[in-house]
């Protein structure tokens, strides 16, 4: 680690510790050049995957816009914020446990839909109609089936 103050690459690691919530490492370090001390933090760097679009397209995944779209589907529904906030963790360490560096839009669409089914069934339809581009009242009744049935398992996709 190279010393802030004069610029050496020679320092030494005088304490560590893990910091409260367990996710970084505080590290106290003095230089041997000019004797100063700082502290560093050691954290890791998780890389989510690119999604693939239906067009070709990739992005990078945003749970930004996981957010965006169930801000719509609930939009005026009694759905705490912190439920929300549990949702989107679990759609990210879903990702995240895949392992791949490439996702279907699809698959993570589906996972959008699983957790809303379990939060809200009138938000499951608002996100479902546009997800699924519902086209008449038929599309809406098989959706309200499948509200009336147990949460939907995850769909296999295609590689």
């Amino acid at each position: 680690m190279k010393c802030p103050f004069c610029g050496s690459v020679d320092t030494q690691v005088i304490d560590s510790r893990v910091s409260e919530p367990g996710d970084s490492i505080r590290r106290r370090r003095r230089c041997v050049a000019c004797q100063k001390r700082f502290t560093t933090y050691e954290t890791v760097e998780l890389r989510l995957p690119q999604v693939v679009k239906t067009n070709g397209n990739r992005s990078d995944f945003d749970a930004a816009k996981i957010r965006v779209g169930f801000q719509r589907a609930l939009h005026k529904r009694p759905v705490p914020t912190t439920y929300v906030d549990a949702a989107i963790d679990r759609i990210v360490q879903q990702v995240l446990s895949l392992g791949e560096r490439e996702i279907p839009s699809r698959q993570v669409g589906e996972m959008v839909m699983q957790e809303l089914h379990k939060l809200d069934k009138v938000g499951y339809i608002r996100f479902a109609s546009v997800y699924r581009s519902f086209q008449d009242i038929s599309d809406f009744r098989d959706a309200l089936k499948e509200v009336e049935a147990p949460p939907p398992a995850p769909r296999r996709t295609r590689r």
